[in-house]
């Protein structure tokens, strides 16, 4: 939750930059820059959207509009990835006026995203922590879905982190040297390092962010490796049932 708010009154975002890592992403890519359009044209704070192409070896490039900004990696890491795409943007004046926002390429925002996002700030927020929604469980058991909602907490106050749905002050991500160049947990790690420097975090259930349940992930400590672990959960439980008790 966000601490009570000073007195003095919060720096007005003037900026925002939104960046997406994208791994061999052709196939989901579109959508998710399609969603960051709208949510773009719905603030008007200008906006710059930078699509990080990391390693990729598919058509991802070609599906980049012009107005998007293109960096190319090849770290293959997705910290790497989310790092290289802020990095940029570092030496900005005024980087307490600058909201960095950052989501997945295999997710899609919703058109108040980077409202939210703002509001937050207004409201003394220095990073924003937000909640996603499976788009769909094709892919995965009944039991499977049933695990992720009963464990999941999509309200105020959650205790998740996603990189498909994370926010954070320009000059606190400098302050704090920015994304880990890392293969998974890049999000979790900024979070855990904001909290312990004492800044104020939105952990909102506003806005969530629509995102991909496929089973072959982009990274080794993604969402899909979180569904892969409560599926074999799920498949363990079935395969050894409660014994029951036999009545002397």
């Amino acid at each position: 939750m966000v601490p009570p708010v000073s007195s003095v009154d919060e720096p007005a975002i003037e900026r925002i930059v939104v960046v997406v890592p994208a791994h061999n992403e052709e196939r989901l890519l579109p959508a998710c820059i399609t969603a960051l359009d709208d949510a773009m044209r719905a603030v008007a704070v200008p906006t710059e959207l930078v699509v990080v192409l990391d390693a990729c070896t598919d058509g991802s490039a070609r599906l980049v509009p012009a107005h998007v900004t293109t960096v190319v990696s090849s770290a293959r890491s997705v910290g790497a990835a989310r790092r290289i795409g802020f990095d940029r943007h570092l030496g900005l004046a005024r980087p307490e006026r600058t909201w960095f926002a950052t989501t997945d390429a295999d997710s899609e925002v919703p058109p108040d995203w980077l409202a939210t996002h703002l509001g937050a700030a207004g409201r003394g927020a220095e990073a924003f922590v937000g909640t996603i929604v499976p788009k769909n469980w094709d892919n995965w058991s009944a039991r499977t879905a049933t695990m992720f909602g009963d464990r999941y907490q999509p309200g105020e106050g959650h205790v998740h982190v996603h990189g498909a749905n994370l926010g954070v002050r320009a000059d606190w991500y400098r302050r704090l040297g920015g994304f880990v160049a890392r293969t998974g947990d890049e999000d979790v790690d900024l979070v855990r390092r904001l909290e312990a420097a004492g800044a104020r975090i939105a952990r909102s259930g506003r806005s969530p962010v629509t995102t991909s349940t496929r089973i072959d992930g982009r990274t080794d400590a993604g969402f899909s490796s979180y569904l892969q672990r409560l599926e074999i959960l799920g498949r363990q439980a079935d395969a050894d049932p409660p014994t029951r008790k036999v009545s002397p």
